[in-house]
């Protein structure tokens, strides 16, 4: 299971970061598309270093040998400059993708990849599926690269992804848009082990 920052600024951000990531959450995507390389960089020295493994950058990858984070996250946008434009060596990838055409056209540079939205968005406004995923993902040919759900990801929904094909969920909205964010993950996590045990 996979968590991305909220984009924006959240109160006590760090401190929750830390009660996930000592949860036992595995991977997490740090995503501030408005920080500067110099707010970046402050967010994760943060962080402590014994979690730095289990950060995934989605920008300012020049910053990851110096903070020791070996796993990059890329756009749609930036897959066309990809790996040319990239930082080097980077042992684990993932990227963004919006339709089962272009996962399956992904090629084995990528250990994963999310494949959005499959809900109607809990963190952005009328962002729903123009497409039932769930009947697209029938056609995937892609089995080197893990798909990942994403998009109103929560705990009533989670079993629904596995059954109908996914490997794995990337949770936002349920996380952020929750009172208690830490609690709401924990509830997430035991759907997910209950599910891949």
């Amino acid at each position: 299971m996979i968590v991305i920052t909220n984009p924006f600024f959240i109160e006590d951000e760090i401190q929750i970061l830390h009660s996930l990531l000592q949860e036992g959450l595995s991977l997490l995507h740090i995503r501030k598309p408005d920080f500067s390389e110099v707010e970046m960089a402050k967010f994760i020295h943060q962080i402590k270093l014994e979690f730095r493994t289990n950060l995934v950058l989605h920008s300012h990858h020049q910053l990851a040998e110096d903070l020791g984070i070996e796993r990059f996250h890329f756009s749609e946008k930036d897959r066309k400059e990809f790996p040319a434009r990239f930082p080097k060596p980077c042992r684990y990838n993932s990227i963004s993708t919006h339709s089962i055409e272009d996962f399956n056209s992904l090629e084995n540079d990528f250990d994963y990849a999310f494949l959005s939205p499959v809900f109607k968005s809990i963190s952005k406004e009328n962002y729903s599926p123009e497409k039932d995923l769930f009947e697209e993902i029938k056609s995937r040919k892609n089995h080197k690269t893990k798909m990942v759900a994403l998009g109103g990801i929560d705990s009533e929904n989670i079993q629904k992804t596995f059954e109908n094909g996914f490997d794995d969920v990337a949770l936002l909205g349920t996380i952020w848009k929750n009172e208690n964010p830490l609690k709401q993950f924990k509830l997430c996590q035991k759907i997910v082990h209950s599910y891949l045990q």
